[in-house]
């Protein structure tokens, strides 16, 4: 196998494992569902769970489908509204690189298999393979991350990425007064999203790794 194949391949599926891992709270709405009880929202807010659900739902209709903004009977801004648009565009570039690492990685897979390339260590020297590093290298990312996290706090790291990844803006800042669903989406509910993805990101890369040392492919 040429290294820059191995690179290719390596990097693809590193895509693969980031993007598939955020892609599943934002689309297992049910993820959200079970924390309307488990953070009493229906006990701090004036809201029932359906009333919860539907303000949910068409807030993720909007940035998961393109429909109409709105949020049920909860009130709502253009800047809240805005700041949702921005949210569309970064979960519509997740679910693009997940396609797209996904239908590279299995070309280059079938590709190799149909050269008689071994994707996998055990080609008597033993040198770990694509799948191995695709393991390692997103572990050892979130493993930093996440002491870094513990070290500072989740609100700074809250912050942090806000600023990153909305340059310039400022309309995350929800006014709970006129975007009531900041309200029923509290920052403990994020919190839980960051945990699930590193905890996806953690289990797929073991299986990367699983894969290579078990000479499955």
């Amino acid at each position: 196998m040429s290294a820059v194949y191995g690179a290719v391949l390596t990097l693809s599926l590193i895509l693969l494992i980031f993007s598939a891992a955020v892609s599943v709270p934002l689309l297992w709405r049910g993820f959200y569902y079970i924390q309307i009880n488990a953070l009493h929202l229906t006990e701090i807010t004036p809201w029932s769970y359906d009333e919860i659900r539907c303000a949910f739902d068409q807030m993720m209709d909007f940035c998961m489908k393109g429909a109409e903004f709105g949020t049920g009977v909860l009130k709502w801004s253009e800047d809240g509204m805005q700041h949702f648009a921005d949210c569309r565009v970064l979960f519509m570039l997740d679910i693009r690189v997940l396609i797209m690492s996904a239908v590279l990685s299995l070309a280059l897979i079938v590709y190799a298999k149909r050269k008689g390339m071994r994707l996998s260590s055990g080609d008597g020297s033993k040198a770990p393979g694509p799948f191995f590093f695709a393991g390692a290298i997103p572990m050892a990312v979130f493993a930093v991350i996440c002491i870094m996290v513990v070290f500072v706090d989740f609100d700074h790291a809250f912050v942090t990425f806000h600023h990153m990844f909305f340059p310039g803006k400022d309309n995350w800042l929800f006014d709970p007064y006129a975007d009531e669903i900041i309200n029923v989406l509290p920052e403990v509910f994020f919190m839980n999203c960051a945990i699930l993805i590193v905890v996806l990101i953690f289990i797929f890369s073991i299986i990367s790794i699983v894969i290579d040392r078990k000479k499955l492919l």
